[in-house]
């Protein structure tokens, strides 16, 4: 699932290829909204919220998206060749006079009211890329389930919005703590939430995410995806661990058993 970096590269790619543009074609290849009518409509803006996507329309529309694992929006110069996956896979066009946004298998795709935003957005915990970035709002949120593994609620984003799978291992890494620790037992956490916001920032412009400070390949980040590898801390291997993760699906966990426990 994409982390919350990722999804503000993608709304700043689709903000600037189509804000102040006219739909020339718009179609949603769901069934619930496949009559919309949106040729003709002016695309306003499009904002990240955490892990979602809204695309404010003219006429007070909103198209709500989310990639989850596997979707993505691409984008073409009108009248080029769409490459991003077979027809079957597209499930929403966005076209205007010179540009086409084109989302792939994306797993949530709706059409509300501009003000019913909140329906689909509100439960989410203060965003770490957002305006209203709340370190104390999250803290308390964290501590609401004080026995609850700390990997767990990091990636509830209804606590803060934006950490994935990546960041949990790299942030549990960097503050020296096992992804399985208790909130209450997490020694700082407002370090931690720190960490998490500032690891984002510096990685929401980069092609290449980076939480180590070294560019170099297969040195960008301390643990993740590095199972049975030398820490790059210690040199003890990293291990792996299958873990719940959203939607009833597993997400793997990497820690060093000597720099974290």
């Amino acid at each position: 699932m994409p982390e919350g970096d990722t999804v503000w590269r993608t709304a700043r790619r689709l903000d600037e290829a189509l804000s102040g543009a006219r739909l020339e074609h718009g179609e949603l290849r769901v069934p619930a909204f496949a009559a919309a009518e949106l040729a003709g409509r002016v695309v306003l803006e499009t904002l990240p919220r955490g892990k979602h996507l809204l695309t404010r329309l003219s006429g007070g529309l909103t198209l709500h998206s989310h990639l989850r694992m596997d979707g993505a929006w691409r984008l073409y110069p009108a009248g080029d060749r769409w490459t991003g996956g077979p027809g079957h896979e597209i499930r929403a066009v966005l076209a205007s006079a010179t540009t086409a946004a084109v989302g792939y298998r994306l797993p949530v795709l709706e059409l509300l009211p501009t003000p019913a935003e909140p329906d689909a957005v509100g439960h989410l915990g203060p965003d770490l890329l957002g305006p209203d970035w709340d370190a104390a709002e999250a803290l308390r949120r964290l501590r609401t389930v004080p026995e609850r593994a700390i990997g767990e609620a990091l990636l509830d984003q209804r606590n803060l919005a934006g950490v994935g799978n990546v960041y949990r291992s790299e942030l549990c890494f960097l503050t020296r703590v096992l992804p399985w620790t208790p909130v209450a037992d997490v020694p700082h956490p407002e370090r931690l939430l720190r960490l998490a916001q500032r690891l984002l920032e510096v990685n929401k412009t980069r092609a290449e995410r980076c939480t180590t400070g070294d560019r170099r390949r297969g040195r960008m980040l301390w643990v993740y995806g590095r199972h049975r590898k030398p820490c790059l801390r210690c040199g003890t291997p990293v291990r792996r661990a299958e873990a719940p993760g959203p939607h009833g699906s597993s997400r793997p966990l990497y820690w060093c058993a000597h720099c974290q426990r």
